[in-house]
């Protein structure tokens, strides 16, 4: 069996956990005999191929007078001219348009206008612009890779998997990795990215999410069938993580690793500090990431006086996060809405006790975390103090916890996505 694969981020350039995961389960699909061409907007040369052909869309041209922008422009032919005037803009847009063309963004290639969009990849100013425009590159791809299926991973490739399912007829599996409802909550719903994910869990044969939580926001936010999305949890890779035994610090160490977004519920973290210091003020506490409510998290630890007690490390990634596992004796994820949540599985391999919201997908699968419900501030603090103070408490979840992660294979979750690509696909 021989699956499209769209993606937007791959290790070692990665942002958050989608690009961890689409490493997971290529490497579990190459163990279950499924061969993948994952695509991805900008390709580095660096990616790990071993389980994954890599292709990458910014090698891609296409003919802009070919492509099908609605159902109707299939009756309409055009002639393109050669000109920078563009329709329904001002003059400071049409001058970004123009500067836009003049740096290099679109690249001229010979014969017959086709151009090259070359993609910045990652999440910048022109994530919806690039969104776009991959799902247009994506139906030159489409006509030039033999497959049985189509994958689309998280709302920035739904358009790219529609347009290659248009293409191809072949059938199309999205994965759910979060939705709106988790990254923005309900009153801030960003209606764009909503119409996106809904538009292709509609169009999709099947629809993978990364946990019953989520399953359950698709089938009752987005109105999505129920027979039609399965549940599919994550894992991680095997590993053993080597522990640095040397700590900066004689006092224990308590650590939030993600994105400081609303998702992750950071503002939690800094009030759980407060109480764990009331009551014992030999501890540190770590905030590694970034993100967009880093300036008020700051402003909050120095409202509460813990700043001596409180360090920012800023994002990390590869090394450094095992180095700050390391160093840890508590890792905490306060996630006010979580799809699931690798990072939790990764402490634990390095022997970290974890404390994790009961609002989280990777809750449905652990057995040796201590589960509170993300806006209860004094049970989390109860429970860092406890893992602190009792080490016998702490050497199980450490000990038993390290096993139950290393369990977590994404073979086994690859087997299962195998199963939802021949329901789909039963002739492949």
């Amino acid at each position: 069996m021989r699956v499209l694969m769209f993606g937007w981020e791959f290790p070692p350039h990665i942002s958050g956990g989608l690009g961890t995961a689409c490493y997971g389960l290529t490497r579990g699909l190459a163990h279950n005999g499924v061969e993948v061409a994952l695509v991805v907007p900008k390709a580095y040369g660096d990616e790990d191929q071993t389980s994954a052909r890599i292709v990458n869309a910014s090698d891609f041209a296409f003919d802009p007078r070919q492509i099908r922008y609605s159902a109707f422009s299939k009756e309409i032919s055009y002639i393109e001219v050669n000109s920078q005037m563009v329709p329904y803009i001002g003059i400071d847009d049409y001058y970004n348009i123009v500067n836009q063309i003049e740096s290099g963004v679109f690249e001229d290639v010979e014969g017959g206008g086709k151009r090259k969009y070359r993609f910045q990849g990652g999440y910048g100013a022109n994530l919806m612009q690039e969104v776009e425009k991959y799902a247009l590159v994506a139906e030159e791809i489409a006509r030039s890779e033999q497959y049985d299926v189509i994958h689309a991973h998280d709302w920035l490739t739904y358009r790219a998997g529609i347009a290659a399912k248009r293409v191809s007829g072949k059938p199309l599996v999205v994965h759910i990795h979060a939705t709106e409802y988790d990254r923005s909550g309900e009153n801030n719903r960003n209606d764009i990215v909503y119409n996106l994910e809904r538009e292709g869990m509609m169009a999709a044969d099947a629809v993978c999410a990364v946990s019953n939580l989520t399953r359950n926001i698709v089938i009752e936010k987005y109105g999505i069938p129920a027979d039609k999305v399965f549940t599919l949890h994550n894992a991680v890779e095997p590993s053993v993580r080597q522990v640095d035994g040397n700590r900066p610090v004689k006092e224990k160490i308590v650590t939030f690793l993600g994105r400081v977004t609303f998702q992750k519920g950071p503002e939690y973290f800094v009030e759980t500090a407060k109480r764990v210091l009331e009551m014992d003020d030999n501890v540190r506490f770590v905030l590694a990431g970034d993100g967009d409510m880093m300036p008020r998290v700051i402003r909050r630890v120095a409202e509460l006086g813990i700043s001596d007690r409180f360090h920012f490390t800023g994002f990390l990634r590869g090394k450094d996060i095992d180095k700050m596992f390391g160093m840890s004796d508590v890792y905490v994820m306060p996630s006010i809405s979580e799809p699931f949540g690798i990072s939790p599985l990764e402490a634990m391999q390095s022997g970290v006790p974890v404390v994790i919201s009961k609002q989280s997908g990777v809750s449905e699968v652990l057995q040796y975390a201590i589960k509170v419900d993300f806006w209860d501030i004094d049970a989390t603090a109860d429970a860092i103090y406890g893992i602190l103070h009792y080490p016998a408490l702490a050497k199980v979840f450490s000990e038993k916890g390290c096993e139950e992660a290393n369990n977590l294979k994404w073979e086994d979750v690859a087997g299962r996505l195998k199963h939802i690509y021949q329901l789909v696909a039963p002739e492949a």
